[in-house]
């Protein structure tokens, strides 16, 4: 019988491509995140599956089909899906127009009525380009 996979903070950060402090702090601060099932050295140990449900589950964002020409408000965004919340849409809009300030998010493709709405291409494009929750480079 092969016994299962158990993993502790360094190899899950490892094998997510994660900082340490995501482990720790992030991840396991979620009221789903596994429990732990043993301890090795100083690390408990996950059991690596409950750990692939969890990241599949909860950090993984699902690619959404969204209409190329249809115009989404921020509220139709994440109702459709997108793994990101409509009030973060609206304050990454907020933070960019700031001088000096990196871009997370494009201006509208429309404004009309005071309402601002982003064609379904345009939310695919930038998701594409978004940075998603891993580690730099430097580690």
């Amino acid at each position: 019988m092969v016994e299962p996979q158990r993993l502790i903070t360094p190899e899950i950060a490892t094998r997510y491509d994660v900082s340490i402090h995501t482990v720790t702090k992030t991840w396991s601060a979620h009221p789903e995140w596994p429990a732990p099932v043993d301890r090795r050295g100083r690390y408990k140990e996950y059991d690596a599956q409950a750990v692939a449900d969890f990241v599949r589950q909860h950090v993984d964002r699902q690619a959404v089909a969204l209409e190329r020409r249809r115009l989404y408000t921020a509220q139709q965004l994440e109702a459709a899906g997108i793994g990101i919340k409509a009030s973060t849409i609206r304050a990454d809009l907020s933070r960019s127009r700031k001088p000096g300030q990196p871009r997370r998010w494009p201006e509208p493709d429309d404004t009309s009525d005071g309402v601002n709405r982003w064609y379904g291409e345009t939310v695919t494009t930038t998701l594409t380009a978004r940075r998603g929750y891993r580690r730099n480079a430097e580690g």
